[in-house]
């Protein structure tokens, strides 16, 4: 059965909470027998919400909050005044280790603050991405940022390159996963500022297998495994993605049931138009997690509706089961005791 999984998920976030979000954690429950939740909000209500269910008991606790976080709300204030929220008070569950993981589809803002300032980071780790699986005609590719930092210094990119290939890697199986920086060209002297200095720290990490710029068209064709950029032209390409991929289907949908004809050919490539289209459904993948925590912090649509918020728990246990979080702490413990064995190599030279 494996390792039992602790999750705290936010019951009250999202557009369809709190009730897609019970029945999502329900399905996870009955898919996984070691997935526990702790279902967070007002305790008198979910416990009504639950009553409809059949489920194990021992593998689904109650945690009241009395509290909600909304998205009109400026969210460092929200954070650090609703403190009997439903999103601060299950980070507050990771923080004290009660939890391996926070699900919520609630505000954006409030759970990347939220994360910060209650988690908190991995040392060493400056502005922790976002990172969301993206379907493509080759699988799946990693898209990071795609919203948690809108500005980003050249630093802060060579990091999300870094620990989106380790996440890539250890989620996927892919051994030196293809790292790629968004550019408007594939020449190493195209694109902005940012871009520009951000290329030859790619090009010269040795932690990243590092294949040059991707353009926008390339990304569904899996130009690349790891998609850098910063959180503002993720978050763009992402909803571009998202809604391309609604449209697509709708018209595809339209064109079947348009003629006798249609309907008859419908029927014919019904099963492969199914495999075709479940594989370009986002929900398929659970949600964002925000990549170099001390836990892990997963953000899904705020749409969400019971399978998004199912798998996106199943998603949490690959993390745990391939340790991915002790890996980003190694990455960069690793890199604080080379500086300080450089420093204190400096130290020594002066005093002689």
């Amino acid at each position: 059965m494996g390792e039992m999984l602790n999750v705290a998920l936010d019951a009250m976030g999202g557009d369809n909470a709190p009730d897609e979000i019970i029945k999502g954690a329900m399905q996870a429950m009955e898919k996984k027998q070691n997935i526990k939740v702790f279902l967070v909000g007002p305790e008198e209500l979910l416990r009504q919400k639950c009553a409809a269910y059949t489920y194990d008991a021992s593998r689904l606790e109650f945690v009241n909050a009395t509290e909600v976080i909304t998205n009109e709300e400026a969210p460092v204030s929200a954070v650090r005044h609703k403190k009997d929220s439903s999103i601060a008070v299950a980070l507050g569950l990771v923080r004290d280790k009660k939890a391996d993981a926070f699900v919520s589809a609630g505000s954006t803002g409030a759970v990347l603050v939220g994360a910060q300032m209650i988690v908190g980071r991995i040392r060493g780790v400056r502005r922790p991405p976002l990172g969301v699986f993206i379907p493509t005609t080759k699988g799946v590719s990693l898209l990071v940022d795609n919203g948690a930092n809108v500005d980003a210094r050249p630093e802060h990119l060579l990091q999300f390159a870094r620990l989106g290939s380790v996440y890539f890697e250890n989620t996927m199986g892919v051994k030196n996963p293809r790292v790629a920086i968004v550019n408007i060209g594939v020449e190493e002297e195209k694109g902005n500022a940012l871009v520009k200095a951000t290329y030859p720290l790619l090009k010269e990490c040795p932690d990243i297998h590092f294949t040059g710029s991707i353009e926008a068209r390339e990304i569904p064709l899996g130009g690349a495994d790891v998609i850098v950029c910063e959180g503002f032209t993720g978050n763009v390409i992402l909803k571009l993605y998202e809604g391309v991929g609604k449209a697509l289907i709708g018209e595809i949908k339209g064109g079947l049931m348009s003629s006798l004809r249609t309907k008859i050919g419908a029927l014919l490539i019904k099963p492969a138009l199914k495999g075709i289209l479940a594989r370009f459904d986002s929900s398929e993948y659970g949600g964002a997690p925000m990549l170099g925590l001390n836990g892990l912090v997963v953000k899904t649509h705020g749409s969400s509706k019971a399978k998004e918020v199912c798998n996106s728990l199943i998603q949490c246990l690959t993390f745990k089961e391939q340790r991915i979080e002790e890996k980003f702490r190694e990455l960069y413990q690793g890199e604080e005791k080379a500086g300080e064995e450089k420093a204190g190599e400096e130290k020594s030279g002066e005093e002689k």
